[in-house]
């Protein structure tokens, strides 16, 4: 009964987190007449004051001292923090310039641009349904890209941008409350030195347009914590082929929004190049869950072997029987 109550609950924080990543373009437009760059200093300038408190309170803090003593860490971290500066300023800008639907195919083809980088900077090797997948993708880009008449440069960056957040933060290793905080000590000073630059030229939008705007400014810490809280405490209930399925519903929400909230225009060609999108998502997850079926399959076949080669060794021994027998994988 627990198991069963903790996979709901993680399940429960999974879509709580998708939906909030999915509903901020609702959030960002109510910040104007902040401009893009204003609101991303002060979500790293907020956000390090809300993880910060986090981790005061949960008291992890060990973390730090391993951190500092790693020159490679450090280096990572730093890299992250410039990665994620980019695709959370290109965000916030193309929300408010009205470019929420193709923002929302950024994150639709994020996890086919995870796969390429694999191959090309981790040397995996893909399955042919992967091939097939990514091949796709490249097609819908190209479709679209024939359909605006240039690339769709937005998309392409926060695809790109995410993917290689993604694969630094692999390699660091550390959590997500405790990734989040070295990021954005990182992003801190030079945020705060350009807040303190907008002051300085009378432009600061923050404490000039009324209690309510100046709350909102500082409530981007808490938009960019608690949908990572609600991730964290579902990445550890639930099973990551479940996760991989539920990261579909924040670009899901993020193009309906686009489309009957923003109404943002929807040609024949992006409804082209979205349908072709989607149908390699639909094959990605198809073979992901096929794969998963099978690990599962070989790890129950092996656990059922194991258990079978225990329990003849306390049986008396006629003669020598075959050794190292591989277990079935299932095919």
């Amino acid at each position: 009964m627990k198991t069963e109550n903790e996979g709901r609950a993680g399940l429960l924080h999974g879509i709580g987190a998708y939906a909030m990543w999915g509903l901020v373009p609702l959030f960002w437009p109510l910040l104007k007449p902040a401009g893009a760059i204003e609101i991303l200093a002060h979500r790293m300038v907020w956000s390090l004051a809300f993880v910060g408190l986090a981790l005061l309170v949960l008291r992890r803090w060990g973390w730090v001292r391993e951190l500092v003593r790693s020159p490679r860490k450090l280096g990572l971290i730093a890299l992250a923090a410039a990665v994620i500066t980019v695709n959370w300023g290109l965000y916030i800008w193309s929300v408010n310039a009205g470019h929420v639907v193709e923002a929302s195919l950024g994150y639709f083809i994020n996890p086919l641009v995870t796969i390429a980088l694999g191959v090309l900077v981790l040397q995996e090797r893909l399955r042919p349904a992967q091939w097939v997948a990514v091949g796709i993708g490249l097609a819908a880009v190209l479709v679209l890209a024939i359909g605006y008449g240039q690339p769709p440069w937005i998309s392409l960056v926060l695809a790109f941008s995410f993917a290689l957040y993604g694969l630094v933060k692999k390699k660091v290793n550390i959590g997500g409350l405790e990734s989040l905080a070295a990021e954005t000590a990182v992003q801190f000073l030079p945020a705060l030195a350009y807040l303190v630059w907008l002051g300085g030229q009378g432009t600061l939008a923050f404490g000039s347009h009324g209690a309510g705007h100046t709350a909102l400014l500082a409530a981007t810490g808490l938009v960019t914590a608690i949908p990572l809280v609600c991730f964290g405490a579902a990445a550890i209930r639930v099973p990551l082929s479940t996760l991989g399925l539920l990261q579909y519903l924040a670009p899901t929400f993020q193009f309906l929004l686009g489309v009957l909230y923003f109404h943002e225009a929807m040609p024949a060609e992006r409804w082209a190049g979205f349908s072709l999108v989607w149908l390699a998502l639909t094959i990605l997850t198809w073979d992901a869950l096929r794969a998963n079926r099978r690990n599962r399959a070989a790890v129950a076949a092996a656990a059922a072997a194991a258990a079978a080669g225990t329990a003849g060794s306390s049986q008396p021994v006629e003669a020598p029987g075959p050794v190292g027998t591989a277990p079935s994988t299932g095919r």
